[in-house]
Order: C-alpha cells, then structure tokens, then sequence
C-alpha cells in the first residue's frame, strides 16, 4: 500500500525505472473510466437532468480541484469567524467522510475546537443536512465544506482551492494524478484561492493565476498561506513554537498532502530529526501509538509534533514520556483580500461591505 508521499512520487514521474512506468500505465488505464463517471455526472447537472437543492439560507462552499491537503480547513474556519462576526448564525455542513457513527470525523473536530460556537452538522444527505442546520440551530449562512463535487445541493458562492505545490493535480484525474475532476470544472467557481502561496515566486502564482482565470474568468483570485502561530496540546494548552525551535522533533501526519506538512514545519522553523506518514483520515489505534513512542525515542527527539487533525484522534498529551503538540495553524489572505470581502457582502444584504480582517 502507498503512503501518500510514495502515491505522489509515483505520479508525478519522480519515480523513474520500468515498475513505476508500468504503474502509471494501469493508473491511466483506470483514470478512463472515472474521468468518464465524473463528467457523465456533471453533465446530468449542467443539463438540469439531476435534481438541485435550494435551501432557505445561502450557502457558501469551500471545496477542492484535487484529492485533499490544501488547506481547506482553515479557510474554512476563517470564513466562519469572519461571517460570525458580521453577526450572521453560521454553520457548517460536511459529508463526514470516515466518521464513526455518531462520532464526527477528524476535520469536523479540529473545528469543533476551533469554533465551539459553530453547530456543525454531518451526514452524507447534506441538503438534510443543511436544512437540519437552519431547523435545528437558526443558521442564517451555510458553509459546505469540502462540497465542490456535490452537486446536489445549490450554492450561492463557490471558492475552491488550489494548493501551490500541485495546483492541477499532476494534470491527471484520480487515480493517475490527484484531480477529483477535470481542470475545467474550474469554470463553476466565483473564488479561487491559491493556498501556500509563499511556497512559490511571483512569476510561478501568476502561472497558475493566469491558466485558472481563463477557464473560469469571472473568479476573483485569493492567494493564501497558513501561518503556524503557536503549539497546542490535546487538553489546548498552547506555548510559543520558540519554545521548540533548535530542539530535535519528530513529527508525523496522516493528511491527504504531507509535503505540505513538511512546509510549514519548515516555516515554523522546527528542527526535524524524523519524519512519518500515515494515510489520510488515519484512525489511530494503540498499536499506532505505542509505535510512534518507540520511534519518536530513538530517533533522539525531545518533543512530537503532529497537526491538528492528528491531535484530535490521538487523545493524549503524552506518549510515554514525550509531550504530543500540534501546531496551530492560522489563515493569511496575501492577496485579494478586499475583492473577496466584497463577493462576500454581495452574497448577504446584511453583510458590511469590509468585513472585518482576521
């Protein structure tokens, strides 16, 4: 089995030698019949053939181009805050993609913690979904999170996100590349965010600026990055991320993009001494962690550093006798900061025209 970082040396073409030549051979083989399901299936919306949603609130959807790792979850919390603020009733909507029963899945925690004041209501039907949202909790906005591909329900604003280290998904459809569906269904979003826009020069964001503007040309065009701000612990206790720099760490994640990880571990200027993968959404068990204790002791580490989504399946504060931290991860809006606020306030009458900056 893959690890995503080993997925995406293979479809990149990083991986070289007749096996992994081969490899990408059966996964273009199998991207046919998907890129044919996905676009059989817009086509069924596009046409009005399958039935769309409204609900009585607007609804705002932060979604991907590609399989996940972009960022998503703060841009998420961000725009709740910021809509919150204005004085709206937000809520969040989401599939709860390998949620456990009544238990809400990783990313639906991490914004529990972050926003204990913002119902978040799960289920695969997300129109009941939404309308649960409005019946149950008065919410006056919904933001649907990860719901660029679901259809079903209507949406007022569509932002989608592109990550900087592989906007277009290797310019491949899953399985070959990362791409949930062609680059051109690009042309249904009103907002596109380029996210760790500091990982690139100038010339590189206006690049893909320029190749997404012109498939969908009325988009405004948001360049972001994450900006770790501090550590926290499972029972959110937080310290300064100085308090770990220049001492060894071991870090590990089980996100749909590691690499993008590793940037900000980067960022944050944490001396890395090891480094683990795990698959994203993993579901970390006692094997797991008895594991990464013994891993993280002989690797010389004096502390783990793992992300929040991790942190919250993990459930301790400690394994063995090593603190567990994660990093605080905030949004900031490098570019195009105003032209959103106001796509926003266009959306709600009562919005102000700036809404207030995080």
């Amino acid at each position: 089995m893959f690890s995503p970082g080993d997925f995406r040396e293979l479809i990149s073409g990083r991986r070289r030698g007749l096996r992994a030549a081969m490899l990408r051979s059966a996964l273009r083989a199998a991207e046919v019949p998907y890129t044919a399901a996905v676009a059989w299936r817009n086509r069924r919306y596009d046409t009005g053939r399958a039935a769309v949603y409204r609900v009585d609130a607007p609804v705002v959807c932060v979604g991907n181009l590609t399989l996940g790792g972009t960022g998503k979850t703060p841009v998420v919390a961000w725009l709740a805050r910021q809509l919150q603020s204005s004085g709206l009733r937000v809520a969040i909507v989401s599939r709860g993609y390998k949620s456990d029963g009544d238990r809400p899945n990783d990313e639906a925690l991490e914004l529990q913690r972050a926003l204990p004041d913002v119902p978040h209501v799960q289920q695969a039907d997300r129109v009941a979904a939404a309308r649960e949202a409005i019946a149950r909790h008065g919410a006056q906005l919904i933001v649907l999170d990860d719901g660029f591909q679901h259809r079903r329900l209507a949406r007022d604003l569509d932002i989608v996100l592109l990550d900087a280290l592989e906007p277009f998904g290797f310019e491949h459809v899953f399985p070959r590349g990362t791409l949930r569906e062609p680059v051109a269904g690009l042309a249904r979003a009103q907002v596109i965010m380029l996210s760790r826009c500091d990982l690139l020069d100038a010339s590189a964001r206006q690049a893909i600026a320029r190749r997404a503007l012109a498939i969908a040309p009325k988009a405004v065009w948001v360049e972001c990055s994450p900006r770790p701000t501090s550590l926290i612990s499972h029972h959110g206790q937080r310290q300064p991320i100085d308090t770990l720099r220049d001492r060894p760490v071991a870090a590990f994640c089980g996100i749909g993009n590691p690499a993008g990880f590793r940037h900000t571990l980067e960022q944050a200027r944490l001396r890395v001494v090891a480094f683990r993968e795990f698959p994203d959404h993993h579901a970390y068990d006692r094997a797991d962690l008895a594991q990464l204790d013994r891993w993280a002791q002989t690797s010389g580490a004096e502390a783990l550093v793992c992300t929040q989504k991790d942190l919250v399946k993990i459930d301790q504060t400690m394994l063995g006798t090593m603190p567990v931290w994660a990093l605080l991860i905030e949004l900031a809006i490098e570019r195009g900061l105003s032209e959103f606020q106001q796509r926003l306030a266009n959306l709600v009458p009562q919005l102000p025209a700036s809404i207030p900056a995080a």
